[in-house]
């Protein structure tokens, strides 16, 4: 067998036609990866790694390998010395194996080169170095499968014939029927399973660096097969009875072999951040989907910037982990503008729907065009229809940002889409009222918000006084409770209510005001107003649980504007000008309610302080360090937008604006005498969850004309801040059962390349990929040909 092998690479070298296959195969890749303009050139892709050249590649060598393989046995055949060959004292198995081993090392001669392109990206890298090392190679190992099968079809077919051009397109054929037919045939049939017969549904996870057992079953068996058919019709005799049946044998084992790998399968994710690997939490919500849900995603069209091409194959590549863990989930990506003549109905018609389009600008060349892009898919499932959001905004953030902001968004936005059209609501949520809280049409957006996913209903405490045990046994029905924004002091039976309610494992969210002072009470003549101290009796509930809200103001210099006319009648014009007293909450942690999250907006903030006790607790948000503290009563006046801030008196640091409690809470009313009697009193909590909120304005929506408007968008400024997500992402949290919201916290990183260096250095870094394979190549033939007639010349 081994005298075979060195045979075919000897054969193959000494002729100029082997050079010559290698050489157009490298010029192939090099030309379309780093010169001709398209979906290839890794250059204009932009991102940091070999994704073009795993897709380009697998059809470059449905040409290569037939190259290879065609002279296998077609030629031996040709010349009549495959007859002598077989009356070697060798198995037929060991001269198959040594073609098919010969062939394979030669088409890895062919591929060695191509680890330059790896270098080539990893210097281009922002930063270097940022190539994904375990997703690159795990690539390589599926495009190794792939070439074992392709190698195998092109040893099989070339026993066919003495023809080496009838063999060569004989393997073309198949192995272009193996890797793309069946998934056109599919199609057509709207079949699955003949899918699976294609390489390319099983090449597809193992070119982003995801081996699936199943998938190397599946390539080993294609490999097996055409090795068996090789063995028993390299004699080109007619096929014996008992032949075929071991052939048809051998099919429906491999067959069955993987039918039963698809249940008893192990998956391997080899890229840095598990990027392809759905959490636990999607799993759950996808496994009992019993009826087609189908996607359509609108991230479709022409002349996109290379950052939201990379979303867009984001999202297929997610949606494909989707569709294989259940097949009854099916996408599709549309361009909605691909009707020029109706393109403005089109826009308009989405835009009711809510699918805001995006306008982004596309550099090329160094000319700058504008395209436009709905970055939104529709989920339907049984009669139902839902909107998926693939953008994920931030403040401040280039399109780069914004793509990797959107990649890392991207699993949880479609399994909470797939929640709200597979989960039928379950939880309850209460509003409070009765103390004065914000009234229904300042957090109406909020509450609809909540309505998609949770029951809701008002709830007052009016009836603790005379019915205290009904009231608590009522709101013990409710799985959350939220007070945004209290005025009126809670009464101790009221308290006491609400004690015993977290005591028994209830959730509560509380949007806390210590301070009053309104933004609408400084439009006045004099533009002034007093800032003083509001209690509304809950001090010592929240000092018990192990946080105390001061009663003083927070002014940041990172703060969100505030929009005055400024001039006098008709020449007055509305200005948007620093003010220091809505200051910006942010987070560095990675916490799944405030990861990837944009700035949240506060209005007259007050500091929370943390206090020891035996519960957890974890800073949500904080403002930015350049914070000064103001204590109350104090003057507040409109005229501070005029004076200049002086960044020294902000010297106060990150203060706390929102904190997270979690685990069992002592009792305000422990060891203390209870306003009434309950059936029963608990001194400690079941473990559960508070969140308090030092500011009730965090909630509240403007109201144009008595109608609400969208939570967290100013209309002066047209910036969206992230208080509706903030607030969301807390609900769902204290909700969340089967950890959903988790999938926030998981961390994926987008490596683009340098584009400063690509423009400097474009040319060197082309000439290097194409022309220094082209040089290897030709050194290897040089020096192989000159040991090789050494050694015969000897």
């Amino acid at each position: 067998m081994l005298a075979i092998l060195k045979k075919e690479i000897n054969t193959f070298f000494a002729s100029p036609i082997g050079y010559l296959v290698i050489a157009i195969f490298l010029l192939l890749n090099g030309l379309f990866l780093w010169v001709f303009k398209g979906d290839f050139n890794i250059l204009d892709y932009g991102f940091s790694n070999l994704s073009p050249f795993f897709l380009l590649t697998p059809w470059i060598l449905i040409f290569l390998i037939p190259a290879v393989t065609m002279r296998s046995f077609s030629d031996e055949k040709k010349q009549g010395t495959l007859e002598l060959l077989l009356t070697k004292p060798i198995s037929l198995t060991r001269v198959v194996l040594g073609k098919y081993l010969g062939a394979i090392i030669l088409i890895l001669i062919a591929l060695a080169p191509t680890l330059l392109y790896a270098y080539t990206i990893n210097q281009l890298g922002n930063p270097i170095g940022n190539l994904d090392i375990g997703s690159t190679l795990g690539s390589y190992f599926g495009l190794l499968f792939l070439v074992a099968s392709y190698t195998a079809i092109g040893i099989f077919t070339s026993t066919f014939t003495d023809n080496q051009i009838v063999a060569f397109i004989s393997s073309v054929f198949l192995c272009f029927l193996f890797y793309i037919g069946f998934e056109g045939i599919a199609d057509f049939a709207s079949s699955n399973v003949i899918d699976q017969f294609g390489m390319s549904s099983h090449y597809k996870s193992m070119s982003r660096g995801v081996l699936d057992t199943r998938d190397v079953l599946y390539f080993l068996s294609i490999t097996s097969f055409f090795m068996f058919l090789t063995v028993k019709g390299i004699r080109n005799e007619a096929l014996q009875k008992k032949y075929w049946i071991q052939i048809v044998s051998l099919f429906v084992g491999l067959f069955i072999l993987n039918s039963a790998g698809n249940g008893i399968h192990k998956r391997f994710d080899l890229t840095e951040d598990s990027r392809y690997t759905l959490s636990a939490a999607s799993l759950d919500i996808i496994k009992d989907v019993e009826s087609p849900l189908i996607i359509d995603i609108f991230l479709e069209g022409e002349n996109f910037p290379s950052e939201f091409r990379r979303l867009q194959t984001e999202t297929k590549q997610l949606l494909e982990e989707f569709e294989a863990e259940n097949p009854n989930i099916i996408f599709n990506f549309f361009n909605p503008l691909a009707d020029a003549a109706n393109r403005d109905i089109i826009i308009e018609q989405l835009t009711q729907r809510g699918l805001t389009p995006m306008q982004m600008s596309v550099q090329e060349n160094g000319a700058s065009t504008q395209a436009i892009i709905f970055p939104w898919a529709l989920a339907s499932y049984n009669n139902l229809t839902v909107t998926i959001p693939l953008i994920k905004n931030k403040i401040g953030t280039n399109q780069e940002e914004l793509v990797s902001n959107s990649v890392q968004h991207l699993e949880y936005a479609f399994a909470d889409g797939f929640r709200k059209l597979t989960n039928p609501k379950s939880k309850k949520i209460a509003i409070l009222k009765g103390n004065q809280q914000l009234e229904d049409k300042y957090i109406a957006d909020f509450v609809k918000k909540l309505g998609e996913y949770y029951l809701i209903a008002p709830f007052t405490l009016d009836s603790v006084a005379k019915q205290p045990q009904k009231t608590l046994n009522e709101l013990n029905n409710f799985d959350l409770i939220i007070s945004a924004k209290p005025t009126e002091a809670f009464t101790e039976p009221e308290k006491f209510v609400l004690d015993q309610y977290t005591m028994q494992g209830g959730k509560s969210l509380w949007l806390i005001d210590a301070v009053a002072i309104e933004k609408d009470s400084l439009y006045n003549a004099s533009g002034t107003n007093y800032a003083v101290q509001r209690d509304v009796n809950l001090t010592d509930f929240f000092f018990k649980y192990g946080i105390r809200i001061n009663p003083v103001m927070v002014a940041s210099l990172y703060s969100a504007p505030i929009t005055l006319a400024i001039g006098e009648g008709s020449q007055s014009q509305f200005q948007n000008l620093r003010w220091p007293y809505s200051p910006f909450g942010n987070s560095s942690s990675n916490h799944p309610v405030v990861n990837n999250l944009d700035l949240v907006k506060f209005d007259f903030a007050n500091q929370i302080d943390t206090l020891k006790n035996g519960v957890q607790k974890t800073i949500l948000l904080e403002t930015a360090p350049l914070t000064r503290l103001e204590g109350t009563p104090r003057k507040i006046s409109l005229d501070v937008v005029t004076q200049e801030q002086n960044p020294a008196e902000f010297n106060s640091g990150k203060q706390v604006l929102a904190v997270l409690l979690e685990g069992k809470f002592p009792s305000v009313y422990s060891n203390r005498i209870k306003p009434f009697e309950l059936s029963e009193n608990k001194d400690k909590s079941k473990t559960t969850k508070v969140v308090v909120i030092a500011d009730g304005d965090i909630i509240k929506n403007d109201v144009v004309k008595n109608i609400p408007q969208e939570l967290g968008f100013d209309r002066w400024t047209g910036k969206n801040y992230g208080n509706k997500e903030f607030l969301l992402n807390t609900v769902n949290y204290l909700l969340d059962d089967n950890g959903l919201i988790n999938i926030r916290s998981k961390e994926i990183a987008v490596a683009f390349l340098n584009k400063q260096k690509i423009t400097a250095e474009k040319t060197q870094w082309q000439l290097i990929n194409i022309a220094l394979p082209l040089v290897l190549l030709a050194i290897f033939g040089f020096s192989f040909n000159y040991f090789r007639k050494k050694k015969y010349s000897a």
